[in-house]
């Protein structure tokens, strides 16, 4: 199968040194040219611009910020952390995926197969040797199935979206801030504090985030004892952190793996955004290479 869409503005600039790790005149590590704009002709992440998406991208975030409690993320971690839903591969999940469009998205409304499969080649080619970030690229959304029946199908709200922390303060750097105030911990003394109910250095993994594709596919790849590294894992967790990785908020929460999982998710993310574009991918041709990863880091069949 070629998905076949127009052709983006990716290319190599003679002499970029990836080793910089910068960003100068669209051009990210290692040579991958990043569009200006996204599919609709906007800057990206660009949640006030008047476009045909961005009215219904506001309201997710209303409903999002509403009902995303403390009490309602311990209840969906313990209700999808039995991993008891389905039992397939990671490739039957991607082709699961052809239908799903993010809503809260405001850069893309293409089929998210297309988006996993810009994200993974792009890594792939400025970063060779580092097969588990091509996975990881590939299967950081995966857990976008939330929204399939089989799956319960879960709203939009409760699925995508950026994540942050529940259970204390919310950060004004989160997108759409002001609807934090018709959420009930807005006003709660237990969870409206800097720290809430965690502390200072604690480590993200004892943190409880908004619930999502990010929080369970990070589960079922942990459960499902993947031999990814940890830095895959924190990036398939975090990468819709955006207060953090793009704000710097909440790092006081931040123990020292974190900070170091951190340098390579502040990489990915550049792959995970800028890869947002009219791309042409040729499934077909490229589905081997990915299906050797995925059998050399998951078992053939996993719990989701």
């Amino acid at each position: 199968m070629t998905i076949l869409i127009d052709q983006p503005d990716f290319g190599i600039e003679a002499g970029f040194n990836k080793a910089d790790d910068v960003e100068k005149e669209g051009v990210l590590n290692g040579g991958f040219m990043m569009p200006h704009t996204n599919s609709f002709g906007h800057t990206f992440r660009d949640y006030h611009v008047e476009s045909e998406r961005q009215q219904g991208v506001e309201n997710f975030y209303r409903t999002n910020h509403i009902k995303q409690t403390y009490d309602f993320v311990k209840r969906m971690r313990e209700e999808y952390g039995n991993l008891d839903k389905v039992e397939m591969s990671i490739w039957e999940c991607c082709e699961l995926l052809n239908d799903v469009v993010d809503e809260s998205d405001p850069d893309l409304d293409e089929p998210q197969i297309e988006h996993l499969l810009q994200t993974a080649e792009a890594i792939r080619k400025d970063y060779p040797d580092e097969d588990w970030l091509h996975l990881t690229g590939l299967i950081h959304d995966l857990g976008k199935v939330l929204l399939h029946p089989s799956f319960g199908g879960l709203p939009q709200w409760a699925v995508v979206g950026d994540t942050y922390p529940v259970g204390c303060a919310f950060d004004k750097s989160i997108v759409h801030h002001k609807y934090f105030e018709e959420n009930p911990d807005y006003h709660n003394p237990a969870y409206n504090t800097k720290y809430g109910v965690y502390s200072e250095g604690c480590g993200l993994n004892n943190v409880m985030m908004s619930w999502g594709h990010d929080d369970y596919m990070y589960l079922v790849a942990k459960e499902n004892n993947t031999t990814l590294p940890s830095a895959a894992l924190f990036i398939i967790r975090y990468h819709s952190f955006y207060a953090l990785h793009r704000s710097g908020s909440y790092k006081q929460l931040m123990n020292g793996e974190d900070v170091e999982n951190l340098k390579w998710l502040e990489i990915f993310n550049k792959y995970d955004l800028y890869s947002k574009s009219k791309v042409r991918i040729d499934v077909e041709k490229v589905k081997p290479y990915y299906l050797s990863l995925i059998e050399k880091y998951f078992p053939a069949k996993l719990r989701w």
